[in-house]
C-alpha cells in the first residue's frame, strides 16, 4: 500500500469510532504525520464536539509545523457549533493536506481546499476516495436531500421465507448475523417497523451493544393500534419514539403522548401512512438514516414510495418451504417482471454459514 493510502486508511479506521454518536454529522478521522512518524490523531467523537482535525492537533506530541495531515473529509471552512478546521490547519502551519472525500455540503464544497491553497498549503484530494465516500454514504445523502438514508433489512431462508407457515421466525439466522444487525442499528439514527411487528413481538427495538449510541424508534401505525402497555411506549421516555399515523383519535393520541412518544400525522396514502411525507418530516428532525426492519407490508410500501436507498439481506442456509410461509416483501407486488424494483452493486459478505448481500436501489 502506498504511504499516503496507509495513513488515510488509519484515518478511516479512526473515523469509525464515531459510529452511533455523530449523526447527523459525518464520520471523520484525521492523522498528522511528521518526518514519517504519526505525531497525532483524532476523530469526530460526538455531534457538537470538536471535529477530527482539532482533536488530532490536541493529541499532538510535538509541534505540527511542517507536518502532513490526512483527513477523510474535506476540512470545514464555516462556523457551526465549532470553529472552522481550516483555521486550525493554517494556525498549526501544516505543510500538506491529503483529503479523502470532497464535502457535498454547499457551505464547504471545495471552499475548504481552496482556502488552504490560498495560504500556501499543498492540498491533494481523492486519497482512498472510494473507502472515504463509503464511510459517509448516509451523510452525503442526507446533506444533499434533507431526508434520511433508508436501509431495508431482512433475514430469510435460502427459499426466501421470513417465518414458517405457523408464523415462527426465531431464529432464522445465526447469532453472528444477529450481532451484525446490532452494529447496523448503532450505525443508523432510527429503527422503523410497522405496527404488525410491534403487536407480534412487543420488542424494544433498541441496540443491545455495550456502547449503543443514540437512536430513535419509528412505528408506522396508521390506525393507532399500539397498546399503551407495549414495551415501546413504556420506554418512550428512554428512547426518542415516534408514532406515525393517519388517525385523528384525539383520546388515543393524548394517551400516547403522555407516555412520552411523539405523534406524527401524515396524509393518507392508500389508507396508510404516507411514507414519502414521513421521511421528509423525520429529516426535518435531524434524523439522517432509518433502518427499516419489518414487516413485509411496510417493506413493499417503502419500495413503492421510492424511499429505500439500500437493501441488506441476511440469508441462512435453511429451507422452510410452505405456500403459506411469509416472504420478506408483501403487498400487491408488481404485475410484470420489467416492473420490478431493480437493485445493483451487490456486495457479498460471509458471516459464518450465513450470507449478507448488500444492494443499492437503482435510481436512488
Amino acid at each position: 500500500m502506498k504511504v499516503h493510502e496507509k495513513y488515510m486508511q488509519m484515518a478511516v479506521e479512526l473515523a469509525k469510532g464515531g459510529i452511533g454518536f455523530v449523526n447527523p454529522n459525518p464520520l471523520v478521522g484525521a492523522v498528522i504525520v511528521k518526518n514519517g512518524v504519526v505525531i497525532g490523531s483524532g476523530y469526530h467523537r460526538k455531534c457538537g464536539d470538536l471535529h477530527a482535525e482539532r482533536n488530532a492537533f490536541a493529541d499532538c506530541r510535538e509541534s505540527a509545523e511542517g507536518a502532513d495531515i490526512y483527513v477523510t473529509l474535506e476540512p470545514c471552512c464555516h462556523h457551526g457549533k465549532t470553529p472552522p478546521c481550516t483555521d486550525a490547519i493554517i494556525e498549526n502551519k501544516i505543510r500538506r493536506v491529503f483529503i479523502g472525500s470532497d464535502d457535498p455540503n454547499p457551505l464547504v464544497g471545495g471552499k475548504g481546499a481552496q482556502i488552504l491553497r490560498e495560504h500556501g498549503i499543498e492540498v491533494y484530494t481523492g486519497v482512498l476516495k472510494t473507502e472515504c465516500d463509503k464511510l459517509n454514504e448516509i451523510f452525503f445523502h442526507y446533506i444533499t436531500n434533507k431526508t434520511p438514508y433508508v436501509i431495508l433489512k431482512y433475514a430469510m431462508t435460502a427459499d426466501g421465507k421470513i417465518a414458517t407457515f405457523a408464523g415462527h421466525s426465531k431464529w432464522i439466522t445465526s447469532e453472528n448475523s444477529r450481532h451484525s444487525v446490532q452494529h447496523l442499528r448503532k450505525r443508523t439514527a432510527a429503527i422503523m417497523v410497522g405496527i404488525g411487528t410491534v403487536l407480534a413481538d412487543d420488542s424494544m427495538l433498541n441496540c443491545r451493544l455495550e456502547d449503543p449510541g443514540v437512536h430513535s424508534r419509528v412505528i408506522c401505525d396508521s390506525r393507532l393500534s399500539i397498546s399503551l402497555d407495549s414495551k415501546i411506549l413504556c420506554t418512550a421516555n428512554e428512547y426518542p419514539t415516534y408514532i406515525a399515523t393517519i388517525s385523528d383519535d384525539t383520546e388515543k393520541i393524548n394517551a400516547i403522548e403522555k407516555k412520552g412518544a411523539k405523534i406524527i400525522q401524515t396524509q393518507s396514502a392508500n389508507g396508510r401512512v404516507d411514507l414519502a411525507q414521513l421521511v421528509k418530516i423525520l429529516g426535518s428532525y435531524g434524523i439522517d438514516s432509518v433502518l427499516l426492519e419489518g414487516g413485509a407490508e411496510l417493506a413493499y410500501s417503502a419500495l413503492e414510495s421510492n424511499i429505500v436507498n439500500k437493501v441488506m439481506v441476511y440469508i441462512a442456509p435453511k429451507i422452510f418451504g410452505g405456500n403459506a410461509a411469509k416472504t420478506a416483501v408483501g403487498g400487491k407486488g408488481v404485475e410484470f417482471p420489467e416492473s420490478a424494483y431493480m437493485l445493483c452493486d451487490p456486495v457479498v459478505t460471509n458471516i459464518g454459514e450465513d450470507i449478507l448481500i448488500e444492494y443499492e436501489v437503482k435510481g436512488r
